[in-house]
């Protein structure tokens, strides 16, 4: 196999291709990038049996054929190279000679026959707006679980419908929900139902790099795909039963205070500074016309901030875990937030507050547990 790349090309699709390499090197194959020089494109790809990325670029193919080089390796080789031409040639013991401008080197790789096929896609069910699929990721992503035993709640769940598209994520502790309905006329969705694993949701941030394409979605047995133009993303679905999120959001949370949400996010990160490292617990209190909040630590000390809002409820203290507020608050463009409660020891619902000039439907509903402080 023989090619000539540019580097521009090669270090951006290597640069996608990382977050899928596999780091632990368990099987070596799965640390390189398969490179395949097909008519007038080179296609890469690399899996970590999890997750799969192909991507492909223009190159200049003299003699077609295929090789695997290590991925890590060969990215932080080529980014030191001069912006020119590279030119790639493999020979029969699977060493890559690579050269550009005055540049010689061979890099070690391994036969293209130990390398993982990845499954071909399916016909697509849906195209997705990247800009509305890289939103609800970003508003969910953060409240799926770390921990690894609860397998069912290390992804989101994904929900196509003909009333739109809706995701979910929770930790057991706390639950995002974004649902997205159809517009007016359009054609609805198909009915599908996955969950898509937390690293996947990383590597389609990472992808989606043009906000206005279409993003086509497909899934089979085992699989579910993302295609977003010459790159293709394959992650291995999540298996077991979600928990019933729809009874997990409240109904009668009839007390509701709105808070500017820049001026509470900034009273929070201070008063956070003096919560028990291990809790990050707060108390907030709820009283007419204003949010008060309060941390303190025996170790550290103690912190008192308040905000204007509009409350007329009655008098309420909850405590809550600051990095679970702050998650949701950082996640939220609109300059409002409303907070509803039903007592001490339900859960309270943030949502964001949309002005009387909003014409976007999308609801996001953000549940957390109180704590016992």
């Amino acid at each position: 196999m023989e090619f000539t790349v540019s580097k521009a090309d090669l270090v951006r699709e290597l640069g996608l291709s990382q977050g899928v390499v596999e780091k632990k090197t368990t099987i070596p194959i799965l640390s390189n990038v398969l490179l395949e020089a097909i008519g007038d494109r080179l296609f890469l790809t690399a899996t970590d049996l999890e997750l799969g990325l192909r991507t492909s670029c223009p190159a200049k193919v003299k003699k077609e054929g295929s090789g695997t080089i290590p991925a890590k390796k060969l990215l932080d080789f080529v980014r030191l190279l001069p912006d020119a031409e590279i030119t790639v040639k493999f020979g029969d013991n699977h060493w890559a000679s690579l050269t550009c401008g005055r540049s010689r080197t061979r890099i070690a790789g391994m036969s293209r026959e130990s390398f993982p096929e990845l499954p071909p896609m399916p016909e697509s069910v849906a195209e997705l707006p990247a800009k509305q699929l890289t939103a609800m990721i970003s508003r969910t992503m953060f409240a799926i679980s770390m921990e690894e035993s609860r397998f069912t709640l290390n992804g989101a769940l994904l929900l196509l419908a003909p009333n739109g598209l809706t995701m979910v994520a929770t930790d057991g502790h706390r639950l995002a929900y974004v649902h997205k309905p159809a517009a007016e006329g359009a054609a609805g969705h198909v009915s599908y139902r996955a969950l898509v694993p937390r690293k996947a949701m990383g590597e389609i941030l990472k992808l989606a790099d043009d906000p206005e394409a279409q993003v086509r979605f497909a899934g089979d047995d085992n699989h579910l795909f993302f295609e977003f133009g010459p790159r293709l993303l394959i992650t291995r679905k999540l298996t077991g039963n979600f928990p019933d999120y729809e009874r997990v959001l409240p109904q009668d949370n009839t007390n509701i205070s709105r808070i500017s949400k820049d001026e509470v996010k900034a009273a929070i990160e201070r008063v956070a500074q003096f919560a028990d490292e291990r809790s990050r617990a707060i108390r907030v209190q709820f009283t007419t016309g204003e949010v008060r909040i309060f941390s303190s630590s025996l170790e550290t000390g103690e912190s008192e901030e308040s905000v204007p809002s509009e409350y007329s409820g009655p008098d309420l203290e909850i405590g809550f875990n600051a990095q679970y507020l702050l998650e949701f608050l950082r996640a939220v463009p609109q300059d409002q937030v409303s907070f509803s409660l039903k007592d001490q020891k339900s859960a309270g619902e943030l949502q964001p507050v949309h002005g009387a000039e909003n014409t976007d439907p999308e609801q996001y509903r953000y549940v957390v547990m109180p704590m016992r402080i």
